[in-house]
């Protein structure tokens, strides 16, 4: 990647809310919570030991689950997803252990098939400019991006066009002919495998919208907080991000993206940087597949932990009571590697799974890094 180049970043914003919890779609579709939606029906029974906790070895519940293809010069993975589990034990929800990030994607062989066959229901939407739902460069050096400028205006569009049809691709199946829905739905929306006791959270879709420059940001973050302070009275607590001498800078960077889009559910840049809440972070490792570096690529964010508190039964609001952290960081090989014969790794159906790295920033480390990082 050229330097300099901006790598788009994209928010995951709340949508419809499903009609049931368990309710079948496809793995073309961006969700919160739910069951998850795998391209066979063989992965559950293949990966079982990835899918426990490592910690108490309960069923791992979905979080999230969001369609992730890549195009870029040197790589082009249209069918690729990230599945991120968790534990709703209370005493997991603290652990990294108890966290998984789980990248499934074609072999490359039949990547490139996809790639010269019929379009996908999302890819459908495509033109020349804007390959798939998230354009990004390859991430080599002395990329210079040229051929490659996008309208942002028509991408937008194109991503809530996108993202709408992915959310709702289980009732657009329905009409397609047989031949269409076998060729990009291997598994049947009414097929699904699921352990007995695998807990399910409250499950709605998402829709992705593009998060603008930092100073557009500082603007719109600048407006909301106007109109919170006209509707709301807040003591000793209103914040000057450029002038708080006893604040952790990073966290108030974190605090800004919040305040301007208090709704984002997670925050996707393939390549990209993570918008941390704290500055002390863990290293993510390297690949155990092909030992080459992990980079980041998307997080959860706190509004995620309030949207499934809103669609909880009494009881499973006790259990996400224990989640508490202010992001969730998954960080996949930068290479997307698809080599299948190492530890760790599986070809199922001529499908690729790779467990990746969880990185995780809770909320009461933020006191313990303010004063040191501020006098240091």
């Amino acid at each position: 990647m050229a330097m300099g180049e901006r790598v788009l970043q994209f928010l995951g914003m709340p949508g419809p809310w499903a009609d049931d919890n368990s309710e079948p779609s496809d793995h073309y579709t961006i969700k919160i919570g739910g069951l998850p939606d795998w391209p066979v029906p063989q992965f559950p029974s293949a990966i079982t030991h990835i899918l426990r906790c490592a910690a108490c070895q309960s069923n791992l519940c979905l979080v999230a689950q969001v369609y992730a293809p890549i195009s870029g010069k040197s790589l082009k993975i249209e069918e690729r997803v990230i599945y991120i589990f968790g534990c709703v034990a209370p005493e997991c929800g603290k652990r990294a252990s108890s966290w998984r990030a789980i990248r499934v994607q074609k072999l490359s062989s039949a990547c490139e098939e996809v790639g010269r066959g019929a379009a996908s229901p999302v890819s459908a939407l495509k033109d020349d400019r804007c390959d798939d739902l998230w354009t990004f460069g390859s991430g080599e050096e002395g990329d210079d991006g040229s051929g490659e400028d996008i309208d942002l205006e028509e991408l937008g569009r194109a991503l809530s066009v996108a993202a709408s049809l992915a959310s709702h691709s289980k009732k657009q199946m329905n009409n397609q002919d047989t031949k269409t829905t076998e060729k990009h739905l291997p598994l049947s929306l009414g097929t699904r495998v699921v352990a007995i006791d695998a807990p399910v959270l409250p499950c709605f879709y998402t829709y992705t919208q593009e998060e603008p420059s930092t100073r557009e940001v500082t603007v719109v973050s600048s407006n909301y907080s106007q109109d919170s302070e006209q509707e709301e009275t807040w003591e000793k607590e209103s914040y000057e991000y450029d002038r708080t001498w006893n604040a952790d800078r990073t966290y108030l960077k974190f605090k800004k993206s919040m305040d301007a889009f208090p709704e984002q559910c997670f925050r996707y840049a393939y390549g990209g940087k993570p918008l941390l809440a704290t500055a002390k972070v863990e290293n993510p490792g390297t690949c155990k597949l092909c030992g080459g570096p992990r980079h980041y690529e998307m997080q959860l964010m706190p509004p995620l932990l309030y949207f499934l508190q809103e669609g909880a039964n009494d009881c499973k609001k006790h259990l996400l009571d224990h989640w508490n952290w202010m992001t969730l960081v998954v960080y996949t090989c930068s290479k997307s590697c698809s080599h299948f014969d190492d530890k760790g790794k599986f070809n199922i159906e001529g499908w690729v799974v790779a467990e990746e790295a969880v990185v995780i920033q809770f909320e009461e480390s933020l006191q313990e890094s303010v004063h040191k990082d501020y006098f240091s």
